[in-house]
């Protein structure tokens, strides 16, 4: 069985904040709880949201002490351009172009039906869209509906006053989803109208987000580790809109940290 916690101290990716190849966990001092992401495409719906939920969090991971490391697929630019998005620290994320840390630890490639004549990137295409049909992606279909029905276990996502800009729709203000239902937990469309603002973002900068189509179908993991390397938790993606155990609440799993 892989040692997770070893193989990613022996892990050498590109960091984004200075472009410099070094291990990725090259400052991290052992002295607090280890989460460390393994991303699918920058570009992807999961990735995306996983680093809204990041930041939505952010004060609790703050207080907890915990210590963040991300590597996503994709190459510098991929990688400044979502931590402009996101906001997520260009110093903690990693890229990996060809996904060989997530080939190492064994982690779902999802679809890889191939279909002759077509290349790496046509056959990622396809395997993609099929996956997005639930086709070898457990659980997706659901996930995607529950983005337009809402989600009483889930907390509220937009707040009554701030202002989502999709560049497709009018600016929605957060309180217009209580029309679909009331407050204080996961509206109607409130979850579709993120997942939408991320699709357009992707979309308007394609090339830059996602530099090698060849790994689409790539799925990604998580592992919680103690100060001692332990590891606490994981979760490893099935499939698309799959990052999580609880997506209901992404970040549950901190609680378990010990």
């Amino acid at each position: 069985m892989t040692n997770i916690f070893d193989t990613l101290q022996h892990t050498e990716a590109l960091r984004v904040s200075d472009g410099m190849t070094a291990p990725i966990l090259i400052d991290y001092n052992y002295t607090a709880p280890l989460l460390v992401l393994l991303w699918s495409q920058l570009g992807d719906f999961d990735t995306l949201e996983y680093a809204w939920w990041l930041e939505k969090q952010s004060s609790e991971i703050v207080a907890k002490g915990i210590t963040i490391k991300a590597i996503g697929i994709g190459d510098r630019q991929s990688g400044l351009k979502f931590c402009e998005y996101t906001g997520f620290s260009s110093q903690d994320l990693f890229v990996n172009p060809g996904a060989s840390i997530h080939k190492k630890l064994g982690l779902y490639e999802g679809l890889s039906w191939s279909i002759p004549g077509l290349n790496d990137s046509q056959n990622a295409w396809i395997n993609m869209m099929l996956m997005c049909a639930g086709i070898g992606s457990k659980g997706t279909l659901k996930e995607v509906l529950r983005g337009y029905t809402g989600d009483k276990k889930a907390p509220q996502l937009i707040e009554d006053e701030e202002v989502v800009k999709t560049n497709l729709l009018p600016p929605l203000k957060g309180s217009f989803f209580n029309l679909a239902g009331g407050t204080e937990y996961q509206r109607p469309f409130e979850l579709a109208t993120l997942r939408l603002r991320n699709m357009v973002e992707v979309l308007s900068h394609w090339k830059i987000y996602v530099p090698n189509a060849a790994y689409l179908t790539q799925r990604g993991a998580t592992f919680l580790f103690d100060k001692k390397g332990n590891l606490l938790y994981e979760h490893l993606d099935k499939g698309i809109l799959g990052f999580a155990e609880n997506m209901s609440n992404p970040l549950s799993f901190l609680s378990f940290k010990g």
